[in-house]
């Protein structure tokens, strides 16, 4: 592993930014490298994960269909999509996009989370209605309860749904 201190933070210019970098191995995945950038001065923070190798636009597809779906790993790029269709949510990459490993459990809480704060801070009935409903799906996918599919996009082909029940395709780019 490889930590680099006392960098200059891009945000707020001081000398108090860690730059920490690390190649891995993943099984069926292949080698990749994952670097955080963390200021302590600000708290700006940026992760990602990038494959070693070159790879091709591609697109992940698993049907979530039982609570062992849920420890499928996950390796999500800065780049791609996050899509659940069964949800009709999606999380596009930005600016401050991050990369992660994780599993399928993993995406479920992320989307939970967000829909968990909406509903906190909701000026409207409905929308705290629509939240109420939405967490209650995603408790009946993580029970095995509630088929779901998970969807990764990504143009880099740096993102990867590490099982068997996963279907691979090249990612169309528009």
């Amino acid at each position: 592993m490889e930590v680099l201190k006392n960098q200059k933070c891009p945000i707020c210019k001081k000398s108090t930014l860690t730059l920490t970098q690390e190649e891995k191995e993943i099984p069926y995945f292949g080698k990749v490298l994952l670097f955080s950038l963390h200021c302590s001065n600000c708290n700006y923070k940026v992760s990602d994960v990038e494959a070693v190798e070159v790879k091709e636009p591609a697109k992940y597809t698993l049907e979530i269909n039982s609570k062992k779906d849920l420890n499928i790993r996950v390796v999500k790029s800065s780049t791609a999509t996050v899509k659940i269709p069964t949800l009709k949510m999606n999380v596009r990459p930005g600016p401050a996009s991050d990369g992660y490993i994780t599993n399928v459990e993993g995406i479920l809480n992320r989307f939970e989370a967000i829909i968990k704060d909406q509903k906190e801070f909701a000026e409207d009935e409905e929308t705290r209605k629509k939240a109420k409903n939405l967490l209650k799906k995603i408790w009946k996918i993580k029970c095995g309860e509630l088929h779901a599919k998970l969807i990764i996009e990504d143009p880099t082909g740096n993102s990867a749904i590490i099982s068997n029940k996963a279907k691979i395709e090249k990612l169309k780019i528009k």
